[in-house]
């Protein structure tokens, strides 16, 4: 910990900040230090060489156990970091050394037949490795040595640099190639140059890889090879897992990109960097599982394909050992050609966007008006807003909600209704509040039918704000009314003594094409009614959100009761109507 800690000071003094997983500054990025990273990175520091070899990473994290394991892969094909897997090594710093010198390295641990079968643990700092389980029942006798007690002798021609020659140029009959080329710098460069000209806003990344599912295929009969050879041999086999193929590549490819990108791996960073890998040369390898196990492997519409990798993996833990070994070599054999990276994507998480709006058009629909792929209106709310909001943000897409909706002849004053904007992987995702109050006044300025009001970031989960207790709201209106008959001051002033008129609306016709036919119960707080003429007036009304304010004063051929034509024993209608106020406490106000 001493160590630890002198590394720390002086990666302070030369300029280096600490982050999430390490240290930046200005000769790029170093990834946290522990005990294995000492003898490299104090050299750097300091100037200092190592104590010894045994200081930096080496294959002391393998026991003599291991040995036919590493001879039975490396004959058959297998790369060096997918033997280390196979031999359930968690040191990542083991992982990163170059292809070659572990090769040369496993070839001398082939060589030394009498190394000891203590594990020394070189990789205490890293986090315990996730594992995947690839059988449940442990072998009869699996902890039993011979009579003597010793390691049976291995074959001398399995040994030795005829398993490390077999091994050697191949493409890697478990991984594809996946842990060979594609850990190389040539490869990390090219993700990063794709990455980069994306021009994306970012302060970390995860990176995630989508694996050919024919891989499951592959490391399930590897792993019965290995599981035959170490009963032939009657050696002890108590581990039944491997590090995970995934998490093995990432161990290996995380600092590269941190160092390139010159930002950490998070993973819980919202810009996620992903590679999909396929292998057309082995694609039909899976399909005997169809045969085996028909249930797992069910069409879908949105799949392309059935053999999906959860498909296979559940395929794989119904199918006998008899019947796989049937179908497929173990362990298996080597391809002739590398993985395939297919796509190279970037993605950040969505940003959100907040305010409120005044609609001041009677000619304007909250949304784009369309009718049997006919467009009856040139805008909305919704597209003169999101408008400036994507070309700022630079995002795919955007999905617009807000706090209730107005009829298109509807005006809304007063503070404005609501409203939230999901824009979806946007390459821009900081913005100073001076610069939202730009945006806001573009906005503003491009058009007279709307205003943009307290526009704002916010997170998902306060959009949830919006929503609550939606029915529970109170909205005010303005109503202008027409009467059939004259009507008098006198005949309209009851209507300002009413409150908590409880009302019966069903589904009104003209919305019944969009929504269910059902009995609403609303309710009407409050009325005050204001006289112009004989033939009009015009009344204030707060309501309960949801209630259908135009059915309220002319009926809907009686689907709505009472009504304001049944009140005043006539016939009423509305020939407008105007929302004053939205009471939904959200977003927060703004100072001007």
């Amino acid at each position: 910990m001493a160590a630890v800690f002198l590394c720390r000071v002086l990666l302070s003094r030369i300029g280096y900040c600490r982050c999430y997983s390490g240290w930046h500054g200005e000769h790029g990025y170093i990834p946290s230090l522990g005990p294995q990273e000492l003898g490299e990175y104090q050299v750097l520091l300091t100037g200092a060489k190592p104590k010894a070899k045994t200081d930096l990473p080496s294959m002391s994290s393998l026991t003599e156990k291991d040995r036919p394991i590493v001879q039975l892969l490396l004959s058959a094909g297998t790369c060096p970091r997918c033997v280390l897997r196979f031999c359930c090594v968690g040191s990542q710093m083991l992982y990163r050394l170059p292809h070659q010198d572990l090769m040369k390295d496993l070839q001398e641990f082939l060589k030394n037949s009498q190394e000891k079968e203590d594990t020394v643990c070189l990789d205490v700092a890293d986090p315990p490795c996730k594992r995947i389980r690839l059988e449940h029942i442990r072998e009869e006798g699996a902890d039993d040595l011979n009579l003597n007690g010793a390691i049976p002798e291995l074959p001398l021609a399995a040994s030795g640099n005829t398993a490390t020659e077999s091994s050697a140029g191949k493409v890697c009959n478990v991984c594809l190639g996946i842990l060979q080329e594609f850990c190389e710098a040539d490869f990390v460069k090219q993700v990063c140059q794709k990455v980069n000209s994306a021009d994306y806003q970012f302060t970390s990344f995860v990176f995630s890889v989508s694996l050919p599912p024919q891989l499951s295929v592959r490391e399930r009969a590897a792993w019965l090879g290995v599981k035959q050879q170490m009963r032939n041999l009657g050696l002890p086999f108590a581990k039944d897992d491997i590090v995970q193929l995934k998490e093995a590549y990432k161990w290996i490819i995380h600092p590269q990109l941190s160092e390139e990108l010159g930002v950490p791996a998070d993973g819980k960073s919202l810009f996620e960097v992903s590679v999909v890998f396929a292998h057309p040369e082995t694609d039909e390898e899976c399909h005997f599982l169809a045969t085996a196990c028909p249930d797992c492997f069910k069409p879908a519409k949105n799949k392309q394909s059935v053999f999906t990798r959860m498909a296979v993996i559940k395929a794989l833990e119904r199918i006998k050992e008899e019947d796989f070994l049937k179908h497929f070599p173990c362990p298996p054999s080597s391809p002739k050609n590398l993985c395939d990276a297919l796509e190279i994507e970037c993605n950040n998480g969505a940003v959100f966007v907040a305010g409120r709006y005044n609609k001041y058009s009677r000619n304007l629909p909250q949304t784009p008006w369309i009718i049997d792929g006919e467009r009856k209106l040139e805008s909305s709310v919704e597209e003169l807003i999101s408008e400036h909001l994507m070309a700022k943000f630079k995002a795919d897409s955007f999905n617009f909600s807000s706090s209730g909706r107005e009829d298109v002849d509807v005006r809304t004053l007063g503070n404005g209704r609501p409203f939230a904007m999901e824009l979806v992987n946007p390459r821009r995702i900081h913005f100073t509040a001076e610069e939202m109050k730009r945006l806001q006044q573009a906005i503003n300025d491009s058009s007279d039918k709307i205003q943009v009001r307290d526009l704002q970031l916010v997170t998902r989960e306060a959009i949830g704000r919006m929503k609550e207790g939606e029915e529970e709201k109170t909205k005010t209106y303005s109503a202008l009314i027409w009467t059939d008959k004259a009507i008098q001051r006198e005949d309209i002033a009851f209507l300002d003594d009413i409150k908590e008129l409880k009302l019966d609306q069903k589904t009104p016709l003209r919305v019944l094409h969009r929504r269910p036919l059902a009995m609403r119960c609303r309710l009407i707080h409050t009325m005050k009614s204001e006289y112009i003429d004989e033939h009009h007036f015009r009344l204030h009304l707060k309501t309960q959100a949801g209630t259908y304010i135009k059915e309220f004063v002319h009926g809907d051929f009686g689907r709505t009761k009472p009504n304001i034509g049944s009140l005043l024993n006539r016939t009423a209608d509305i020939l407008e109507l105007d929302v004053e106020s939205v009471d939904v406490d959200w977003p927060p106000t703004l100072a001007d």
